[in-house]
């Protein structure tokens, strides 16, 4: 059973961080953070074995491709697990992946050949610049990480000079002091996934225009976590491939077969996080109020989000986009108060840290409980159903004739009243050419005038 390896790696590594949080000694050298990324690949690779005993009629594609049908070689195995460029740190990949890249059967592509039938041709590419180019980015982020070391800390946000301050630049600072702290993370992330791209295990094949992707082992999307507006784009954006550890071998398996994941699921899994990363209080207060943000922010989601769409949800409305920036500052602001107790660790520090910035996210997540739970969601339910059974009216003549102009944009065609003005003109040569024929004229004659007269 996975579950008994998962449990004996888990508890292995957790007399690890209980030796590591009693000895609280900085010269010590600190094994946890390797033990943790070896602890996702042990998991995974036990789950691979067991879906592997299995027919793929009985697992998702997504086991089918990962499934571990013969077991490695003891050289492979040791291989896999102790791949030096993301040994450290990570990232961390399942060995299907790592099989696909030491067999080179990785970087097949399919090609047509002169008869039209689809072959298989490998060509491993060259992965020095896009590696290089991601170990520059990362020098960048380290380089912004001590520059805002140098001007937020933990220190003083628990210090007496701290509540001197309003509570909104309080928040403000918290905001600036956790954006500090991710680029430590942006930093290192992006080196190793740098150096997995040099040894070609970044390889993901084509995109939909040719060009190489180097993006399979991607472990972090700053642009998207820091423009996230919801918690759920937020969370996908950061960590990607513990997100995907935690995704494929727990909030999926502890999901009873043929039920849809729900809140137990999601709190099991925050709860398998903050085990995976230790014992300090700050974890378990940080995934705790992680997985109640997920919760409420759902349910803004499903009731508040349709009504900035069209009544059938395809089209935003003219004022989504200040329902996008209300979203993207909510969530900046519920991110640095969730990851706080990370850096702060304990229970007393982070409670301090909170009362100093008024609890705002609990606050918040609880007035938002009481609201979706209230009658409220009755009359936002109504309003929602009277939106959905609304027929958009037809278009009129001049709403059809704006819409042909603004396809016809990107063609060069100016916007102005040029179709119109067409028509008009070549109604008019008609009536000439009708004249001039009942004078007697020849047609051909009045062509050519009319030919020479819009030269």
């Amino acid at each position: 059973m996975p579950w008994v390896g998962f449990v004996f790696i888990m508890g292995h590594m957790a007399i690890s961080h209980i030796a590591r949080q009693r000895r609280a000694d900085d010269d010590v050298v600190d094994i946890t953070g390797v033990q943790m990324v070896l602890v996702m690949k042990l998991t995974a690779f036990c789950w691979n074995v067991w879906d592997g005993k299995f027919p793929d009629s009985e697992l998702t594609p997504l086991q089918q491709d990962r499934a571990i049908r013969e077991m490695p070689s003891l050289l492979d195995y040791a291989g896999y697990v102790l791949f030096f460029p993301s040994i450290m740190v990570g990232p961390a990949f399942d060995y299907s992946e790592y099989k696909k890249w030491l067999d080179t059967s990785m970087f097949d592509v399919e090609v047509l050949d002169k008869q039209g039938v689809i072959r298989k041709k490998r060509r491993i590419p060259r992965s020095g610049r896009p590696a290089t180019r991601k170990a520059i980015i990362g020098l960048i982020w380290i380089g912004l990480f001590v520059k805002a070391s140098s001007m937020f800390s933990v220190e003083f946000t628990l210090s007496d000079e701290f509540v001197k301050h309003n509570v909104i630049w309080r928040m403000i600072y918290l905001y600036f002091l956790m954006l500090g702290t991710r680029f430590k993370y942006y930093g290192i992330w992006s080196m190793t996934e740098g150096a997995c791209i040099l040894a070609g295990l970044g390889y993901n094949g084509l995109d939909e225009n040719k060009r190489i992707r180097w993006d399979r082992v991607n472990n972090i999307d700053a642009w998207t976590l820091e423009t996230a507006q919801n918690s759920r784009a937020l969370l996908e954006a950061w960590n990607k491939n513990t997100n995907k550890w935690l995704r494929n071998y727990v909030y999926l398996r502890v999901t009873p077969k043929g039920k849809k994941p729900g809140f137990r699921s999601s709190m099991a899994t925050f709860v398998t996080s903050a085990f995976w990363h230790g014992f300090y209080p700050g974890y378990y207060l940080a995934f705790v109020t992680a997985s109640l943000v997920q919760t409420v922010a759902k349910f803004s989601r499903r009731y508040i989000r349709p009504f900035f769409l069209s009544p059938d949800g395809t089209k935003p409305t003219e004022s989504k986009v200040y329902y996008d920036v209300f979203g993207a500052v909510v969530t900046q602001a519920a991110l640095a108060y969730m990851s706080a107790p990370f850096i702060v660790l304990g229970f007393d520090k982070t409670i301090i840290l909170w009362s100093r910035v008024w609890f705002y996210g609990h606050a918040a997540i609880i007035a938002m409980y009481i609201f979706f739970k209230s009658p409220a969601v009755s009359v936002i339910k109504a309003q929602l159903k009277k939106r959905s059974t609304i027929t958009p009216p037809k278009p009129t003549k001049e709403q059809m004739l704006n819409e042909l102009r603004k396809e016809a944009q990107p063609f060069g065609i100016p916007d102005e009243d040029i179709v119109v003005a067409d028509v008009n003109e070549a109604i008019e040569e008609i009536k000439e050419l009708k004249e001039r024929q009942a004078a007697g004229e020849s047609p051909f004659q009045v062509f050519k005038d009319i030919k020479a007269k819009n030269q």
